[in-house]
């Protein structure tokens, strides 16, 4: 995710980003540019043919457009609001978790102490890379092999992690370490859990549908195949940059919001899962330690 200062519009207008879209688009740029010289060589100077171009049409276009990519963007950066909503419930419950065990564990019981420092914090990262390519179990930060190995047998390691935690909490009210008032307690915060990682893939596994997506790139490229045609008697030549650049706005555009509707990755634009598990692991260890 970019930091940036929204005061410091000239580092915002000159920022890298802005070259990076640039260069994703720059196949489709050039190709926009060929068609529309093509089509004004044609009209022009090949078949020399009078006409009197209108922008009229494309006026009123160009205003269905507009709603059409403001409804767009305001739909994708809901998804990617939520999800940063449901990262900073995690943080919040991480910590709420870890405080209360830190208060009904005994300060000399250092084994279950670090059982929950490892498995509150290995939830956060394997939250967070369940929503893009899949979790590694070898990379969670967890020491005990018997645990590793429980967790190698199951798909979603999310739901596995928490499955242990409310058995480990169980066991604490069986072995009389933690009295029935604390497990309610604690039974509220794990529900949390479960109720942001279901948020966390409802995210993930409903995307914009299908239709509204391909429309709107079909209303794009006839909007912007068929402008040559509106400025080509008034501007001739001139009206190569113009509908590059109008291209270029429109498209770029669409682009962002296809980035943020899916703001659990690993983008530019995407959240900061990676910084807010490291936060949680750091926040986790140091209240349990």
């Amino acid at each position: 995710m970019i930091k940036y200062n929204p005061k410091n519009w000239f580092g915002l207008i000159f920022h890298s980003y802005s070259r990076q879209v640039v260069k994703s688009l720059l196949p489709f740029l050039l190709l926009m540019g060929i068609y529309t010289g093509i089509v004004t060589f044609l009209l022009e100077d090949y078949f020399q043919i009078e006409f009197t171009s209108t922008t009229v049409v494309h006026s009123l276009l160009g205003i269905v457009l507009g709603l059409f990519l403001v409804f767009r963007v305001n739909s994708a950066y809901d998804r990617w609001y939520e999800g940063r909503k449901l990262w900073g419930l995690l943080l919040n419950n991480s910590r709420n978790l870890a405080s209360k065990l830190n208060a009904f564990i005994s300060k000399n019981d250092r084994q279950e102490r670090v059982f929950f420092q490892e498995l509150i914090s290995a939830f956060a990262f394997a939250l967070k890379n369940h929503l893009r390519k899949g979790v590694d179990v070898s990379q969670l930060k967890i020491k005990d092999k018997e645990i590793i190995k429980e967790l190698e047998t199951k798909d979603h390691i999310p739901n596995a992690i928490t499955s242990l935690l409310y058995q480990k909490i169980n066991s604490l009210l069986t072995e009389g370490k933690l009295n029935a008032h604390q497990f309610f307690v604690l039974d509220k915060e794990m529900k949390e859990f479960s109720d942001i990682l279901g948020g966390c893939e409802r995210i993930k596994n409903t995307p914009i549908p299908y239709s509204y997506s391909m429309f709107i790139k079909k209303f794009i490229f006839t909007y912007s195949v068929t402008l040559p045609l509106a400025f080509i008697t008034e501007f001739h030549y001139f009206t190569i940059p113009i509908d590059i650049f109008v291209f270029f706005i429109l498209v770029s555009v669409e682009l962002i919001a296809e980035e943020i509707e899916e703001p659990f990755g690993g983008d530019v634009n995407d959240l900061p899962t990676d910084e807010l598990s490291q936060k949680i692991e750091k926040n986790v260890i140091e209240l349990l330690s």
